[in-house]
Parts: C-alpha cells; sequence; structure tokens
C-alpha cells in the first residue's frame, strides 16, 4: 500500500517527429520503485474543440498522442491526468513542446487507502460511492494480528459472532443472522453453510489485500442470502515489486502454531503469486495453565477440549496477464482442515471412548477478464467453481490398545459434497464527466449437493438472472442509482428485485439514503433434506418461498482536512429491516420436523462513528443500538422491539524515530434479548453482556523487511458468559453460558518479508 505524505510521480515522454506516431510513456514512482502504472487517466481537450481525448495507460505505462495533435503540434490545450487514490492534475499549454518531462501528482490523503470494487462500475473511492462501504484494509489486519476472518470482526459494530466448538464461528450483521450475510472472495462466493452459516475460523487472511464491507442487500448485483450484508475479501493480485517473499509465524500461548510463506513475481505483462501454510490449534481447556505445561499429564486425563483441536492447511495460486487494455487473470486455491473431537473415557472402567473427527476439503477456481474496450465502456467477467466436502467419522476407541472402529450407528456417520458453477459479468459505461452512466449484467449460480441426508442422494439448484443499474447526477453533488433483477430459479420462485440509492455531497458532507429489496434463497438443505432414523424425523420442503425483506437506510458523513497532518472523519446512520416468508425448522407432527415459512422478522438500528487521524495517531471511536422483533414479540408481548447496544474503539500509535507501534482494540457487546415460543408458550431468551480488549506492540527492522508483533489478546480473560436459553416454559429459565473465547492469549508473530525496493 502506498504510504500518506509520499509525492508520487507521473513522467511523461513524449518523442515528436512529424509523420511518425509517437508514443508518451507514464510512470508512477516513489523513492522505492519505478514502475508504470496502470490505468493512469490521460486526456488532450483542444479548447476549440467540444469533445476531448480520454485514454488509460496500458500495463507499461504506454499511450499513443492523438493523430489531430501530432498534424497541428502548435495547437493550445489542456492536459488533465488522474489516477485514483491521488489528486487531479490540470494544466493548459501553448504547444505541444512545452509539456514537461515529469508531473508530479499528489496522494490523496482521505481516499488513498479505502478504494472498493464491490458492485461498482470500476475501483472507486469510498468517499464517492452511492453504498456506504467499509473498508478493512491490511494495516489493520496486521495491526489487529488477526488470522482469520473471525478474529478481523471481533472488533467491527453490527457485528455479533456465535462460536460452535464444533461447526466453528458464525456471525449476524444488523440483527440478522449469518444465512443473510453474503461472503465473498474476489466476487465468487463460498459455500459449504453449516447450519446456514460459513465457519469463519475456514477463512485464512494470508496475501489478503482487504475486506469489503458493505451493510445492507446488495441482492441486485450479487443475488441470494446479500441480506443484512455482503463481506467480500479481495486477495493480492498486483505487485509494485519485480519480486517478492514473505514468510510468517504466528504462536499462542494456548498451543496454536501457524506458518505460511508466499512468493510473487512481477514481469512486464505477467504477475504470478504462490502462497501457502498451515495453521495447528492443540485445544483448549479453561482449566489449562497459562503457560504451556510439557510435563506429560496423567493417561487420557487431557484428551477432552471444550475448544477442539483442528489442524489447517491451505494454499493458493494467482496469475495474471494484461494484454492491451484487458487483464485476464487465474486463481487456483486449496483448503484442507481436520477437527478432533476426543470424548471422555466412560464408565465404569473407563477404558474406552467415543471420539469424532470432521474433514472439511475446499477447492475454488476462478478465472477473471476486465478491462476497458471502448472509450469510456468496461467489462468484467468472472468465472468459478467450487468444491466442498465435508466428512464426518464417529469411532469407538479402546484406550488401552488404542484400536478404533467406526460406530454402527447410521447418524454418526455422515458425508456432504457441495459444488458450485458461477458466472457473473457486466458491461458499464463508466466516465466522471459525464451525467448518465450505467450497467448491464447476468449473474448464473449452479449448485449441487450430494450426501446420504438429501433426498435421493443428489439434488441441485439453478439460479439465473439479469441486472441493471444506473447512475444518473441529477444535478452536481446529487446522485440517484437504480436497480433492478430478475430471475428465474430452478427450486423455487426468485423474487423481482429493486433498488434504490442516493447520494448528494455538500462541500464535506455526504448523505446517502436507500431503499433495497434482498432475499434468501431456501437452501438445498431446506428443500431437500431427508433424515429420519429411530432418533430424528427431519424432512425438507419443496414448497418453501424465499425470505424477503425490505431496507431502508440513512447515512450522513462528514470528513474533514484539519491542516497537513489531522484528518477527521464522523458519521450517524439508521437502518430498518422488515424480513417476511422467513424459513424455520417447525414441528408439525409428532417427532416430525421441517422446514416452513412463518412469521416476520424486523430489525432497527441507530450508529454513531468518529475517526481522528493525527499524525502518528489513528483513533476510532463508534457506537450502536440494534433493535430485534418478530411476530411473536408484536403479538403477545408489550415491548415490541429488544434493543442491545455496542460500542467499539481502537488506537493505533507509532513512533517514527524508533519504528515501534502500539496498538489498543476494545468491543463492549451489549445484552442480548430476545423472546421464543416454546411449547406454545412465550419465553425470554437472552444473553449477558461483556467486554473484550486486545493490546499488542510491534516493530519493524532493517528497513522493514522483519516485523515482530507480541501482545494479549482477550486481556479481560472472557470465557463463557451467561445465557438462559429457555428450554423450559412459560417463563422458565433454562441457565446456561454461551462460549465467546478461549481466556486470556498472549501472542507472538514475526514476518519477513523481502523485495529489491527494501535494499534502495
Amino acid at each position: 500500500m502506498l504510504q500518506h505524505n509520499k509525492w508520487f510521480f507521473l513522467t511523461v515522454f513524449f518523442m515528436w517527429s512529424f509523420g511518425l506516431f509517437a508514443q508518451k510513456t507514464i510512470t508512477v514512482h516513489d523513492d522505492k520503485a519505478v514502475l508504470p502504472y496502470v490505468h493512469a487517466h490521460f486526456y488532450l481537450l483542444p479548447p476549440s474543440e467540444n469533445q476531448e481525448w480520454g485514454y488509460l495507460s496500458n500495463q507499461s505505462g504506454e499511450l499513443s498522442i492523438p493523430k489531430y495533435l501530432q498534424e497541428n503540434p502548435k495547437t493550445r490545450f489542456v492536459l488533465k491526468l488522474s489516477h485514483l487514490g491521488f489528486e487531479s492534475y490540470q494544466d493548459t499549454f501553448a504547444t505541444l513542446k512545452m509539456l514537461p518531462n515529469q508531473i508530479a501528482l499528489k496522494a490523496d490523503e482521505a481516499a488513498l487507502q479505502e478504494v472498493v470494487v464491490s458492485a461498482q462500475y470500476l475501483p472507486t473511492s469510498t468517499a464517492k460511492t452511492v453504498h456506504k462501504v467499509e473498508v478493512i484494509d491490511a494495516e489493520k489486519i496486521n495491526n489487529m494480528a488477526a488470522v482469520n476472518l473471525r478474529d478481523l470482526l471481533s472488533n467491527n459494530l453490527n457485528i455479533r459472532l456465535s462460536q460452535d466448538n464444533i461447526l466453528g464461528s458464525s456471525m449476524s450483521m444488523q440483527g440478522l443472522s449469518g444465512e443473510n450475510v453474503k461472503i465473498m472472495i474476489d466476487g465468487v462466493p463460498i459455500i459449504g453453510r453449516q447450519n446456514g452459516n460459513i465457519d469463519l475460523s475456514q477463512i485464512n487472511l494470508n496475501n489478503i489485500e482487504r475486506v469489503e464491507l458493505v451493510e445492507g442487500p446488495l441482492a441486485v448485483n450479487y443475488g441470494s442470502n446479500a441480506l443484512a450484508g455482503t463481506l467480500n475479501i479481495i486477495t493480492k493480485k498486483t505487485s509494485r515489486e519485480k519480486y517478492s517473499v514473505y514468510l510468517n509465524g504466528y504462536s499462542e500461548n494456548i498451543g496454536t502454531y501457524n506458518a505460511d510463506a508466499g512468493i510473487s513475481f512481477a514481469h512486464k505483462k505477467h504477475f504470478l503469486s504462490l502462497s501457502g501454510g498451515r495453521n495447528f490449534f492443540d485445544g483448549w481447556n479453561p482449566s489449562d495453565n497459562f503457560w504451556p505445561d510439557f510435563k506429560q499429564p496423567r493417561a487420557d486425563s487431557t484428551r477432552f477440549k471444550n475448544w477442539k483441536p483442528r489442524t489447517q492447511y491451505f494454499g493458493r495460486a494467482q496469475y495474471n496477464y494484461q494484454f492491451k487494455k484487458l487483464k485476464l487473470g487465474y486463481k487456483a486455491e486449496f483448503f484442507k482442515e481436520k477437527i478432533t473431537n476426543r470424548g471422555r473415557p466412560r464408565a465404569p472402567y473407563f477404558e474406552n471412548a467415543f471420539d469424532d473427527y470432521y474433514y472439511t476439503t475446499r477447492i475454488d477456481q476462478a478465472v477473471y477478464l476486465d478491462g476497458n474496450v471502448a472509450k469510456n465502456k468496461f467489462i468484467n467477467i468472472t468465472a468459478a467453481y467450487n468444491y466442498f466436502n465435508r466428512k464426518k467419522n464417529t469411532f469407538s476407541k479402546d484406550l488401552t490398545t488404542l484400536e478404533e472402529s467406526l460406530t454402527e450407528n447410521p447418524s454418526d456417520q455422515d458425508t456432504s459434497v457441495f459444488q458450485q458453477w458461477m458466472s457473473r459479468g457486466n458491461f458499464s459505461k463508466s466516465n466522471s464527466d459525464d451525467w448518465f452512466n450505467y450497467e448491464l449484467g447476468y449473474d448464473v449460480n449452479i449448485e449441487t449437493a450430494r450426501g446420504a441426508r438429501i433426498e435421493g442422494q443428489q439434488q441441485y439448484i439453478g439460479d439465473y438472472a439479469l441486472f441493471a443499474t444506473a447512475e444518473m447526477e441529477a444535478f452536481e453533488g446529487f446522485v440517484v442509482r437504480p436497480g433492478l433483477r430478475y430471475g428465474y430459479n430452478s427450486g423455487y420462485r426468485a423474487p423481482l428485485v429493486p433498488s434504490l440509492n442516493l447520494r448528494y455531497v455538500l462541500k464535506d458532507f455526504t448523505l446517502r439514503a436507500s431503499y433495497a429489496r434482498g432475499f434468501r434463497a431456501p437452501g438445498i438443505k431446506e428443500l431437500y433434506f431427508y433424515f429420519v432414523d429411530i432418533n430424528h424425523n427431519i424432512v425438507g420442503n419443496q414448497d418453501l418461498k424465499a425470505e424477503y425483506g425490505h431496507n431502508y437506510s440513512l447515512n450522513l458523513q462528514h470528513r474533514k482536512s484539519l491542516g497537513k497532518n489531522v484528518f477527521v472523519k464522523s458519521g450517524i446512520s439508521g437502518f430498518y429491516n422488515d424480513i417476511n416468508n422467513l424459513i424455520t425448522l417447525a414441528q408439525i407432527d409428532g417427532q416430525e420436523f421441517t422446514y416452513t415459512n412463518i412469521g416476520q422478522f424486523q430489525t432497527v438500528g441507530a450508529n454513531a462513528d468518529f475517526k481522528l487521524n493525527w499524525k502518528n495517531l489513528d483513533f476510532n471511536l463508534a457506537a450502536g443500538y440494534i433493535g430485534r422483533s418478530n411476530q411473536i414479540e408484536a403479538d403477545e408481548v408489550s415491548r415490541k422491539f429488544n434493543f442491545s447496544p455496542e460500542l467499539t474503539s481502537n488506537l493505533v500509535y507509532k513512533w517514527q524515530k524508533t519504528g515501534l507501534q502500539a496498538a489498543v482494540f476494545y468491543k463492549y457487546q451489549g445484552r442480548l434479548p430476545n423472546f421464543v415460543l416454546v411449547n406454545g408458550s412465550v419465553s425470554e431468551n437472552f444473553i449477558d453482556d461483556y467486554h473484550t480488549l486486545d493490546v499488542n506492540l510491534s516493530k519493524s527492522f532493517f528497513r522493514e523487511i522483519l516485523g515482530i508483533t507480541i501482545g494479549m489478546k482477550n486481556l479481560l480473560d472472557v470465557q463463557n458468559v451467561n445465557a438462559n436459553l429457555s428450554a423450559g416454559g412459560a417463563h422458565s429459565s433454562g441457565a446456561g453460558s454461551v462460549a465467546v473465547a478461549t481466556g486470556r492469549m498472549l501472542f507472538a508473530r514475526l514476518n519477513i518479508n523481502f523485495s529489491p525496493s527494501k535494499l534502495k
């Protein structure tokens, strides 16, 4: 990432010769590297003409001078240069020969680190998007020492994390469950939901450039599940270095030992990167010593773990090729995980136990094509294949001989396989000087599922959609963006999905308002699940309708630069979600259960946030208040909404002379109340509030080749919090607790990052 307070130079070379086509080479460079700057905008506008010539630099930074100017070298003209993340340059020259050889573009301090691509025609600064988009960049990922997506989202407002020590971590956003959150990597949806949720701890953050987070529906562009919000994880696809090598090591006192490495090459029109690693967690119990104890424990006394041991292997390969003004890319990712759930020795002789093993395999491949196809015309096409396999085996283990055998109960063994073929593409016309721009696109998703608990052993769902959006600047500063998605689905009736976004900019203020309809499609499990034995009777429902919801949001943001070294950003926002046709597993006859569309669900919330960048200090503070309601509450409980507060804050300070950096991350998660229907009566659920606090110190050495971070996560030692899960009848109190974290954790991280520029 480019650093603040740096000047980046665009050098413009013109070779003039009458009768020949001269070329102009655009190069961006700082004090570390000199490499072509791709897609810099270059405009020449003769004052006497009504039309200007506009071009994008290619991968080599080369442009051809318009023939008109070659034939009229004395024509007076205006030169305009711009690039995302930089302040624009414009000047008037009497003749072509008077062009300077070097033109400096100053970095836009406010926008440089906040560039997004999710649901955009082109990469766009967050200040110019009609959606409210939050960017979690690589700097924050490093500051938090985040290993996976669960670690990273633990400090975000409006996101609440839940933990199942076998199924992993899940999330809710804007008070809606993780089933309503679309999670993608480079625009490709992640498959393999367990009970409707993606395990966030399976999504590693090695070689990640940033995470783009949009709250509220993006269903027009991304279809099902993008109702509460969308997370788009952007991997690193380019480099300004000819080559670079990195190696990371990470360890926690609770038995975590991780390592990953990567290498990348950039040569002219080619870019190649390879990375991979291993994460290992030995499991944890609240009774474990803070410092690892290497003494030999009594046999089988520590085999059971509250937090289950897991081992992960992962790898990624990325290749890009730039030809003319188009970029072609290919990416392949591999992930394999094993979770071990060792049972307690069984009475009366404690000589055997039941052990569960959960194996997950993910294989993802994608091809990308994007770029400029004509003046101000762009395409962006993605085609991908995703494979997900989850297998569960239960063994009876003899603890004296260590022999084990599969148990005979059919419900103890299960294998589920999901595959997805998808393609999404759009054609857009985008010109910042025009009042009207548009986008036309298609979205195809075909998903199959195989398993013993799927009716007929195998089922598939096909979803085919067309969508269109437009951006119209009604008057200066006021942009209107309507959108519409029409789809056909082989498993259910797909709803028509409209949206309307408004943005008004007045000096340092930006007002955004939106209405959007989102939906959650019934999953293959909800449509075709079949699990009937002596202990279970659960069947799917092929008559299910899609959940659909209406989202209304309003956001006012203020951005201001207070002098050379001070930048502030603040905002207030509110949202309202109204969900219909809620899909729920319900008891229909005796012990028979099925999925049905029942009830409504609403959430409402308000947020306020403040950010300060002052010299070497970054400070963020945000607060939220979210209310949840459903039909049960509206009909039988006097208070319709049950509210829960949140507060997050983080502070990062760097001492420039020493290179030492300190970071503090805090979150307060308020008490979560709810009402549910148990045995025909209304009962109250709640999860108590809690605080989390992470602190760390980091320092780089040898021109930032070596980096060391030490710190403590969960400094307040939150492990489990009280919860009433309402196991009884009306007003009963099913006391219990829910897991939050593995107690206080001391960690250390070592980073080695080498590239030629670090030696200059």
